[in-house]
């Protein structure tokens, strides 16, 4: 696939979520949507984005993550208080994640059954379900 065709898959990708494709945005979504999914925080994907001498701010970065989250492009995971992950799989599944290195992984769909969940309030439903299972490295 050549760069051209790259940046024109981006644009239709924008274009059907509800998007402009913008310089930033095309530029930005290449970096996050190559094949592979992953797990970015804004600073990583930021300082992957300068790496490559794309001239966005890190508020620029921040704006375009939300975003591509409300478009459903990604998928927002709130680790803690400050620290948020988004993610390109979108499909409902849940996460490990190591204390020690930040690391953020995928659990294995089918690994993990939610039972019990509370009664929902009337007129409300839900949405989703987060599971984060929190890991330190052992010894070993």
């Amino acid at each position: 696939m050549t760069v051209s065709q790259t940046m024109t898959d981006i644009g239709k990708l924008l274009r059907e979520a509800g998007l402009r494709p913008t310089r930033q945005r095309v530029a930005l979504a290449s970096v996050l949507f190559d094949g592979e999914d992953r797990h970015v925080t804004a600073e990583l994907l930021y300082d992957e984005v300068k790496d490559q001498n794309v001239p966005v701010s890190l508020a620029t970065v921040y704006n375009t993550l939300h975003q591509f989250t409300q478009a459903g492009l990604l998928r927002e995971v709130a680790v803690e208080g400050s620290k948020t992950y988004f993610d390109t799989n979108t499909s409902n599944h849940y996460h490990f994640l190591c204390d020690d290195s930040g690391e953020l992984m995928d659990i294995e769909h089918g690994d993990v059954r939610v039972e019990g969940l509370p009664a929902v309030p009337e007129g409300m439903a839900v949405s989703r379900v987060d599971v984060l299972v929190r890991l330190v490295k052992t010894g070993k």
